[in-house]
């Protein structure tokens, strides 16, 4: 391979990542997969959900209590071309005898997991309104209760001749579906009962280990343990799979045994292209523990597959002091299996130090975290986590030397190539090169330039450097190879300046921003109020701030005024406003507002009086607590708007409106007026209410003429009275309580009394609470 990769043509693709094979899946991780439970978390790719839970180093599906639902899988597709193979232990104990659970297979294609019905249908089939397993291929049930192998639930078929009964400690082979349909009955065995759909009386077991108040059974050599071993492999005569089915059990203590429950049992299904694998359990109105622990993935048909081959790569440029990126497998490598792909390189310093893995398979093909970075004198190997992408960073100490190291290549069945040389010659690295520009804020590493500006990037070294290469992004500019480029478009920009050993150095990445514009708002209209006085418009802007932003203001005729230059303006009319960063030259685009200077003084003033009287004073008789009054506005100026406060809580919006105060006082009472653009003028008096009753007696009354014929005095504001009155000997002729009374009429038992003096006595209370008590003479004139 002295051909493969010249230095100077290895390093332009080694910078720029341009070493590629979209065909290569690093997404997928692949088999041998081992999942053991134990701790306090799982692989990435081991998702669980429902009732299941990580306790005392088990995947605990259900626990040992009614109606529980709990499923896990493996989040990593493998190809069904080569078949699958899985065992695990499992735990049933603890409960009163139900459901069960399900190993399961589904379409790798499946997006959105969700798992089938549960209770009898073992969160594989679907059981009534409930849709079985999305993309289901392959349901195998350790059912204890005994309905999956039936057709209650509007489950498709079971067990012959019994098709609606229950089949306690049965596994039974369910086929693909798809929401509502499939799910078939294929196949079952009663692994407790003898008979044809049964097992032989020697190899007879129960499938939960005990009943309520046992505990999980771990030892193989003790009664009560479980462990499963699946095998698909693929079917040589005819489409599908040849499933077999094992469980080492022990019924006895010390003699674990297997038993064979399916033997390459046909499964005529067409597989998808690629399937995942999960298990589930439920409860119902019966229940138990159902536990698993050390799943074990691995392909079936491992005799088919063949290691996959890497080459010896030679001549592969490596620059000293700094991190190198290589992606050399996307071509130097074969991977011969069927969808296969690669996973991962693992290195090592010599090729005694690639040794055979051993006999477990959880340790084969897994991409060791020790074979994945190799520290030597001469500097450090890093694989990628996924993939075939690796890093070396050599040591300065050893420029012009050639490096060699070992490596392999695992695909994602699990097997890895016997081992390969890698040479790297290290050379020497360029001094350190940096981007200046006079606009470059090195705190934050970025360049602010209004859009469509243009500015010149330097980069600046400490050597004389052969060539140069900038990049916006990961992008390479086209024709930029000088120390100085013009730049416009906003983003990230990095220089790579070479040395006479085409070794780049690379450069802090300068950003080059196109700020939004910042936000500014005004009041609108901006109002004047004050006749001859201009107007400071920065009053009138939002959090005007003039540190940070510059402001400009445009008028209708073309008159710029900039920050302080806004504080007297002096005309009505249309204005612009546009904002700015200090640092930067470009306006935003401008706001429309409109500025109205008052032309007329506004001026108010009012008066008042008793509604239609023109009583206003005590001098004119006073004004009284429930007096109807008139207000009137006085005012000028084109005054559109009125606000009355009558300093009692009540207000108006009338131009003259009448209000009653209800109580004596004196009250400030202030009315605003506004103009048509909004200006106000306040105008504040005092109103006195002084009065809150008068009584007024008459001195003498008629009783025998049309007029004037009660006695009652004449009042207002009185709430209550009480009169009396009295003959001139000192007896009570007449009496009332209700003020409404007209009073008396001169007579006594109906006859008219003689003309003459009599005496009244009068008490009344007034409507704010006063009491008064008056008395005095009057005649009664024939």
């Amino acid at each position: 391979m002295a051909n493969l990769l010249k230095p100077r043509f290895f390093i332009l693709f080694l910078h720029f990542l341009l070493i590629f094979d979209s065909s290569i899946s690093i997404a997928q991780v692949g088999f041998p997969y081992c999942e053991n439970f134990d701790g306090g978390s799982t692989q990435s790719s081991t998702v669980f959900g429902g009732n299941a839970s990580l306790t005392s180093g088990v995947l605990r599906l259900t626990s040992n209590q009614n109606d529980q639902s709990g499923f896990v899988y493996i989040d990593i597709p493998f190809s069904s071309t080569f078949g699958i193979k899985s065992s695990f232990e499992y735990f049933c104990y603890g409960g009163t005898g139900a459901d069960g659970l399900t190993a399961f297979l589904f379409d790798g294609a499946v997006t959105n997991f969700n798992p089938g019905g549960f209770g009898g249908s073992l969160g594989y089939a679907r059981r009534n309104n409930e849709p079985g397993l999305s993309g289901a291929y392959l349901g195998i049930g350790f059912d204890t209760f005994g309905n999956f192998g039936n057709n209650t639930e509007s489950r498709v078929g079971g067990f012959p001749g019994n098709v609606g009964g229950s089949h306690p400690n049965a596994i039974v082979v369910r086929g693909p579906g798809q929401g509502f349909s499939g799910y078939q009955y294929i196949v079952g065995k009663k692994v407790n009962e003898g008979g044809v759909l049964g097992l032989p009386a020697a190899q007879q077991f129960p499938l939960s280990s005990g009943g309520q108040g046992t505990n999980r059974v771990t030892n193989p050599q003790n009664v009560g343990y479980r462990q499963v071993f699946l095998n698909l492999e693929p079917n040589p005569e005819d489409i599908g799979y040849l499933l077999t089915v094992e469980m080492l059990v022990t019924t006895e203590a010390g003699n674990p045994r297997m038993v064979s429950i399916f033997n390459q049992e046909p499964y005529p299904f067409i597989a998808p292209d690629q399937l995942k694998i999960g298990f589930a359990a439920s409860t119902g109105g019966e229940n138990n523990f159902h536990e698993i622990r050390n799943v074990i993935v691995e392909v079936s048909n491992d005799d088919g597959l063949v290691d996959p081959m890497g080459i010896d790569i030679d001549d592969i440029a490596s620059c000293a002091g700094q991190e190198n990126t290589y992606n050399l497998f996307n071509t130097n490598i074969n991977l011969p299996n069927e969808n296969s792909s690669l996973r991962c390189i693992q290195f090592y310093e010599s090729l005694e130090d690639i040794i055979s893995e051993d006999e477990d398979i959880c340790s084969q093909g897994n991409c060791r975290p020790e074979n994945r970075e190799l520290i030597l004198p001469q500097g450090v190997f890093k694989a990628d986590t996924e993939g075939g992408g690796f890093t070396f960073f050599p040591s300065p100490e050893f420029i012009d030397e050639t490096v060699e190291v070992f490596y392999t290549i695992t695909d994602n069945y699990g097997k890895s190539s016997s081992g390969n040389s890698i040479k790297l010659l290290v050379q020497e690295s360029p001094a350190p090169v940096a981007i200046e520009s006079e606009l470059i804020n090195l705190d934050k590493n970025e360049i602010r330039l209004c859009e469509g500006d243009f500015v010149m990037l330097n980069a600046v070294g400490g050597e004389a450097y052969v060539k140069y290469q900038w990049f916006l992004g990961e992008e390479l500019i086209a024709e930029s190879e000088n120390a100085q480029i013009e730049v416009t478009a906003a983003g990230d920009y990095k220089v790579l300046a070479f040395n006479s050993k085409s070794c780049p150095v690379e450069s802090e990445v300068i950003s080059l921003v196109n700020p939004d514009f910042p936000t500014v708002e005004i009041e609108n209209p901006v109002i004047g109020c004050e006749i001859g006085v201009p107007v400071d418009i920065r009053d009138f802007i939002v959090e005007y701030d003039v540190l940070n932003y510059d402001y400009q203001l445009l008028s209708s005729e073309g008159i710029i005024f900039m920050n302080e230059e806004m504080s007297e303006i002096n005309r009505s009319g249309i204005y612009f406003l546009s904002i700015k960063d200090k640092d930067l030259s470009c306006w935003s685009d401008p706001i429309e507002f409109e500025v109205q200077l008052v032309e007329e003084e506004l001026l108010v003033a009012f008066d008042y009086e008793i509604d239609g009287t023109g009583i206003k004073s005590d001098a004119d008789g006073g004004v009284f607590i429930d007096d109807p009054i008139r207000f009137f506005s006085e005012s000028s100026g084109g005054a559109v708007g009125w606000f009355w406060d009558f300093g009692d809580g009540n207000t108006s919006e009338e131009e003259s409106p009448i209000h009653v105060f209800g109580k004596k006082g004196t009250f400030l009472v202030s009315l605003t007026v506004f103009n048509s653009i909004g200006c106000e003028s306040v105008f504040e008096a005092e109103v006195a209410i002084t009065q809150s009753f008068r009584i007024m007696y008459p001195t003498g009354f008629t009783p025998n003429q049309s007029e004037n014929n009660y006695f009652r005095p004449k009042f207002k504001g009185i709430a209550k009275m009480e009169l009396r009155i009295f003959n001139i000997w000192g007896n009570l002729i007449f009496e009332t309580k209700d003020v409404n009374s007209p009073g008396w009429d001169g007579r006594v038992n109906d006859e008219l009394m003689p003309g003459g003096s009599y005496v009244y006595k009068v008490i009344t209370e007034s409507i704010d609470g006063d009491r008064i008590e008056e008395n005095g003479r009057f005649l009664l004139i024939r």
